[in-house]
């Protein structure tokens, strides 16, 4: 008997490390895989002459996602969705000329319209040989986006709209201003507008309709604003105010195509966002039948506070995609 107790303990001692160091490996290699697919890749690639910064994350065979952010933020704005959606999806972030760590160039030397944003991103798009994607549009990314959208019909899988608008009842009364703008783009009233780019106004776009404003981290707008304080940026931002008319022109040509090519379409909106009302969410059911319409009470930024949630949904809603 002692034996073979002794030849067990034997045995125990020989095999043991192997079966503990194979598990090892094993744990270590489901932890490297796991990092793998959420790990998210800071990349920039040159688009027209200019410096375009991205955030890339997920399988590289995985249906591609492209999010297009808006003002006064940058791709920094998806940092908490990006790990919700990469672990079955591509995810591929790009920062906007004059915004983020994009090139920010004078805008006497680039020309700082919606067309032309969405040329550099057709450029982004066609480099980076995407050939179909699911698109996520917030604020400024939507008329950039829905420019994509028309370019190339044949590549979009489907829409998500997180506060981004196309539709003139969706335009609260704090565009007044800007509106006032357009009809007489007076340098008295491009002036006007000049605390649209300062701190407060910054903080009052993340905080405003907020559900928890607790939620909402300082590096957010901190970081915002200081892209926004760089030398001549302030022009930037009001060229672009100035050509945001181009977009609510173009508001037609949207919806015929969201009533021509009926994409599956998922609108998640802060229903207390000060500048885009929820009116602006419901009306793409009026011109598109796959469009579906989720609140959340809170404002602008959704994600700031709503990120698990829209999260969720929106990962519901990609499962339903084409392929």
């Amino acid at each position: 008997m002692k034996n073979i107790i002794n030849s067990a303990a034997l045995l125990l001692i020989v095999i043991l490390p192997g079966i503990l160091n194979a598990q090892s490996k094993k744990s270590v290699t489901m932890k490297n895989e796991n990092t793998q697919v959420e790990a998210t890749h800071y990349k920039t690639i040159k688009v027209n002459n200019l410096n375009i910064f991205y955030r890339e994350a997920g399988p590289k065979d995985a249906p591609i996602v492209l999010l297009l952010h808006g003002y006064p933020t940058s791709s920094h704005m998806f940092r908490n969705l990006i790990p919700i959606l990469s672990k079955k999806y591509h995810v591929i972030a790009p920062d906007l000329p004059g915004f983020g760590f994009s090139d920010a160039p004078d805008h006497t030397q680039f020309d700082y319209t919606f067309d032309n944003l969405a040329k550099t991103m057709q450029g982004f798009i066609d480099q980076l040989e995407i050939k179909r994607f699911a698109l996520y549009v917030f604020d400024y990314g939507a008329p950039t986006g829905y420019r994509l959208a028309l370019a190339n019909p044949e590549k979009i899988t489907g829409i998500i709209s997180q506060n981004g608008n196309a539709y003139e009842e969706g335009l609260s009364t704090g565009w007044n201003p800007i509106q006032k703008y357009w009809k007489d783009p007076s340098q008295a009233n491009r002036d006007s507008l000049k605390d649209f780019v300062t701190k407060e106004s910054t903080w009052f776009q993340y905080h405003e309709g907020a559900s928890d404003p607790a939620l909402i981290a300082p590096e957010t707008y901190t970081l915002d604003q200081y892209f926004l304080d760089r030398p001549g940026n302030a022009e930037i931002q009001l060229d672009l105010l100035k050509d945001y008319r181009t977009n609510v022109a173009l508001y037609p040509k949207f919806q015929a195509y969201f009533r021509d090519k009926k994409p599956l379409m998922l609108a998640v909106w802060g229903n207390q966002d000060p500048y885009f009302l929820p009116e602006g969410a419901e009306a793409y059911k009026r011109d598109n039948p796959n469009a579906t319409v989720k609140f959340y009470k809170t404002g602008h930024f959704a994600l700031e506070t709503h990120y698990k949630e829209i999260g969720g949904d929106i990962f519901s809603f990609l499962s339903k995609l084409p392929k």
